[in-house]
């Protein structure tokens, strides 16, 4: 795991140039574009503070205490999932940069967005997945044994994108089950091409003691009549001979999570 420190920071470092531009039927003048340079490994909300200070001088006083939602050639940008997996499931390895989101104040899309009312929201929902994550791997044991301020550094080594403070106290998060070299199971999430997601109990080795790799996944989230090809995470095609117990380590997201963008074939 320590020698492979150089992958953990070439994740960690990963950005996407994102291109904000207001919604025409918010504003009756002609707003100044917004540039940023955002981590793959976070949240919306962690991080468009500067995009809703910048737009509010243009909208009317009526919107000023609207919710911020965004899209993607009119796809509602879901903030609960992380920003690198939303542009692998939107835009793909084909896109050309930088990424054109449009923002919005009005009009919030309930029936399709989740309200976030302020971070709180979100470091819930990290934290509950970082603890359905720690289910799998340790039956809960590591993150249950954890104070309150190790929880904090998580957080807050997500929040302020320091991977150090982060992964000081995520390390324990990816050492395998004692007298094991593994996880009990992979957290993972495979993503379909209209964003929804499925999960199954995946172990990384066989009854046997054979590491499983990502072809044996893309087996078992195939079907009769769809077959899974190829996954996608942080914007790369993953070799099949991957083992999952090195993508699980390596390739996780901070919410400990892989995160997989399927593609299928009909069979």
């Amino acid at each position: 795991m320590a020698n492979d420190r150089e992958i953990l920071r070439e994740i960690w470092e990963g950005k996407i140039p994102v291109h904000f531009k207001l919604s025409a039927d918010e504003t009756d003048v002609e707003p100044e574009e917004f540039f940023l340079l955002i981590p793959r490994l976070s949240y919306f909300p962690l991080v468009t503070d500067k995009v809703r200070k910048h737009f509010l001088r243009f909208v009317s006083n009526e919107l000023q205490d609207g919710e911020m939602w965004m899209d993607s050639n009119s796809t509602p940008l879901k903030w609960h999932y992380p920003i690198g997996v939303i542009y692998d499931l939107l835009i793909g390895t084909d896109g050309s940069l930088p990424w054109h989101i449009t923002v919005h104040f009005s009009k919030f899309p309930e029936d399709i967005l989740i309200p976030c009312l302020n971070r709180e929201v979100v470091e819930a929902h990290f934290m509950s997945s970082l603890k359905e994550a720690d289910v799998l791997k340790h039956r809960g044991q590591v993150v249950s044994a954890m104070q309150k301020k190790d929880h904090n550094q998580l957080w807050l080594g997500l929040v302020n994108d320091k991977f150090d403070q982060f992964w000081a106290v995520n390390r324990r998060l990816m050492e395998p089950i004692p007298d094991q070299d593994g996880f009990k199971h992979i957290p993972v999430r495979c993503y379909a091409e209209d964003g929804t997601y499925q999960q199954k109990l995946v172990a990384p080795s066989t009854s046997s003691g054979q590491k499983r790799t990502l072809q044996d996944l893309l087996d078992d989230f195939s079907t009769p009549v769809k077959k899974a090809v190829e996954a996608r995470t942080h914007g790369v095609t993953v070799p099949e001979s991957t083992p999952l117990q090195w993508l699980s380590e390596h390739l996780s997201y901070p919410d400990n999570f892989l995160h997989l963008c399927l593609s299928y074939k009909t069979v």
